[in-house]
């Protein structure tokens, strides 16, 4: 299957070697997903940065856009295609901080109800998440929000919403036929078959 309307999302944490997961994501990139997202919320800003460094040069070189995930100013200084805030942050943004947000060709925020959709939309998001839509071993005892909630979201927002939580390839037509645009895939895309 083409993973085109798949954004990757990355787990660092299921590879012995930094070697091991940027290889990883160049076999990732070479498949030409819609995006990947660095999220390694563990990291400091430096750290970060020096990670992403590398995984947006490989971005770049298979022509794929790199997304930053909660470091606007890292996302500028290498150049990302985009970055990715928690709606809470992005709403404490002060007005010129967000309107400098614009100067990105993505940013995405995770939703988690139609309300949460629509402020996207007001923020200036360019894509939303929307979650978690299947049982996932990230979020533990938490009931999935399911397919109802992701139509609920696809018809209340014009933007491209994304399923996160649970995906696997067998899902990704459920939430096609849902509305979403395609589909996050974290564990399922970092180990495996890559989903071909």
């Amino acid at each position: 299957m083409s993973i085109s309307d798949i954004i990757c999302v990355t787990n660092r944490h299921v590879f012995a070697r930094e070697e091991d997961f940027l290889a990883r994501l160049a076999a990732i990139a070479a498949h030409q997903p819609r995006a990947i997202m660095l999220r390694e919320k563990d990291l400091p800003e430096e750290a970060y940065e020096t990670l992403a460094q590398k995984v947006l040069h490989l971005c770049k070189e298979a022509g794929v856009p790199g997304i930053v995930h909660g470091f606007p100013d890292v996302a500028r200084r290498q150049g990302a295609a985009g970055v990715h805030l928690p709606l809470p942050r992005l709403r404490r943004l002060a007005p010129a901080e967000r309107s400098s947000l614009a100067s990105f060709m993505e940013l995405g925020t995770s939703c988690h109800s139609v309300a949460d959709a629509q402020e996207a939309v007001r923020l200036g998001c360019t894509y939303i998440f929307a979650g978690h839509i299947f049982a996932t071993s990230c979020k533990p005892g938490l009931l999935p929000r399911g397919l109802d909630f992701l139509q609920a979201v696809t018809a209340a927002v014009p933007l491209p919403v994304y399923a996160i939580g649970g995906l696997t390839p067998a899902r990704v037509p459920l939430v096609r036929a849902a509305g979403a645009k395609g589909a996050c895939a974290m564990g399922s895309l970092m180990q495996g078959s890559l989903w071909l």
